[in-house]
């Protein structure tokens, strides 16, 4: 990567990560106040856990198109504003009606799809993946930090100071953006890395990628669902007061990466991604029947809760990459921003469902509830055709060849090892899935700009 590409991979990782640790900070901490909130039930809650989930879900396709009239800029730093908004709400208030109003403001600060797209702006097409894997990569990070640094700023300053330490992490996203991030010269639609709206009916009507959708959004409803009922174990069952609780988190989430990785690594490089796959959902399903009966017991639940991480690590990162090998060419930006979507909504019914089964059938009916989840996640998994291993590639081409887009389609199809060609004659690109075994870069040569 260039200097440019260094700047925008480490700076909007930098912004999403700020955005993402104040929704992720919520998480482990929330169930922790219910006694102290007014109006609190266990169904409020769970819904105001996952409220952000639905606004977030609602909006970002729309902020993403929006994005590409008005500028990426414009659309991010108004969804910090939002976000930030949303944080003052719920900081000042102790009523748990007023919590979940910020919660539901947060999330419509959606800017997932436009900050992906903004990265696809400022990079080059070959090192475009390298920018969104950087990115991607923050999102995890936050996640960590958020688990470990939620319940100690809670502790020292009750949970009005979580939400008012996540309005100043909008603030600081805002200040990125505006002083650190490159302005792109032009905005494109990137049909590798954004949404375009005449090819979400497409997507919604693959039925491998509406099973890829009904995963993710499986797999984060159990997540949530879960985190209803896990720091109130971890309290009431284990004594284990609040700022202790990323004693727990910390050695769980880094011990279940060190297991998840070799699963992964076998998964892509030997090709047995779908058998490693639904391995991973058997785990989460073991992991369910396991907390339910090791509520009691320190060590058995910390191998149950880690059994639960090693499946959802997994998961997580290979999911996205069965997005891509499963879209078609010309749609795996819009697919990702579908599946993207699918992934909030599950976070906001682990939510409600989680907090109403919590308060109808108590601790155990989660993991009941979970385990059911985990089930229905497995007969999707076992559904899944076994993708092909090609590796998506955008070739900028020779001005020559874009006067007749048929013909030069046809001819980068002719290649050996090119499974699939679509030409952007806007971007002047080729958008190309390859078969790496098969192909010789060199055969490609012909058709780039250089």
């Amino acid at each position: 990567m260039n200097k440019l590409e260094k700047r925008t991979a480490a700076s909007l990782a930098a912004v999403f990560a700020v955005r993402m640790l104040g929704l992720f900070m919520i998480l482990p901490i929330l169930p922790l106040f219910a006694k102290e909130l007014d109006n609190a039930t266990p169904f409020l809650i769970g819904l105001t856990i996952g409220i952000y989930g639905l606004t977030q879900a609602v909006f970002q396709i729309p902020l993403g198109l929006l994005s590409d009239k008005i500028g990426r800029k414009p659309v991010i730093i108004g969804g910090l504003l939002v976000f930030a908004l949303g944080s003052v709400i719920a900081a000042l208030s102790d009523d748990i009606y007023i919590i979940l109003i910020g919660r539901a403001i947060q999330g419509s600060g959606a800017i997932a799809a436009t900050t992906m797209a903004l990265a696809a702006d400022l990079s080059r097409e070959d090192h475009r993946a390298k920018v969104m894997g950087f990115i991607g990569m923050s999102i995890g990070i936050a996640f960590a930090v958020a688990m470990v640094i939620g319940p100690l700023i809670s502790q020292w300053s009750g949970l009005s100071g979580v939400f008012w330490t996540t309005a100043l992490l909008a603030v600081i996203g805002i200040l990125l953006i505006t002083f650190t991030v490159p302005t792109p010269k032009k905005t494109k639609m990137h049909r590798d890395a954004g949404i375009i709206s005449a090819y979400i009916k497409p997507v919604l009507k693959q039925g491998t990628l509406l099973r890829m959708n009904a995963s993710v959004f499986l797999l984060h409803l159990l997540m949530t669902a879960n985190f209803s009922v896990l720091p109130l174990i971890f309290r009431d069952q284990l004594q284990l007061a609040s700022t202790d609780h990323w004693k727990i988190y910390l050695p769980v989430l880094a011990i279940s990466v060190i297991f998840s990785l070799p699963m992964i690594i076998i998964a892509e490089k030997f090709r047995k991604i779908k058998t490693v796959f639904v391995i991973a959902v058997v785990l989460l399903l073991l992991s369910q029947g396991l907390l339910g009966i090791n509520q009691f017991s320190f060590y058995p639940l910390m191998i149950s809760f880690l059994i639960f991480f090693i499946g959802f690590n997994f998961l997580e990162a290979v999911q996205p990459s069965l997005v891509a090998k499963y879209s078609d060419v010309n749609n795996k930006g819009t697919a990702m921003g579908v599946y993207s979507t699918s992934q909030f909504f599950g976070i906001f019914v682990g939510g409600a469902v989680g907090g109403l089964v919590l308060q109808q059938w108590g601790i155990s009916g989660i993991f009941i509830f979970g385990a059911g989840v985990a089930a229905l996640l497995l007969l999707v998994a076992l559904s899944l055709p076994k993708p092909d291993f090609y590796k998506s590639q955008v070739l900028k081409l020779k001005k020559e060849l874009l006067g007749d887009i048929n013909k030069t389609t046809q001819q980068l199809l002719a290649v050996k090892g090119v499974k699939q060609a679509a030409i952007s004659l806007d971007e002047g690109v080729a958008y190309i899935k390859i078969d790496k075994l098969e192909l010789n870069e060199a055969n490609l040569d012909d058709f780039i700009r250089v």
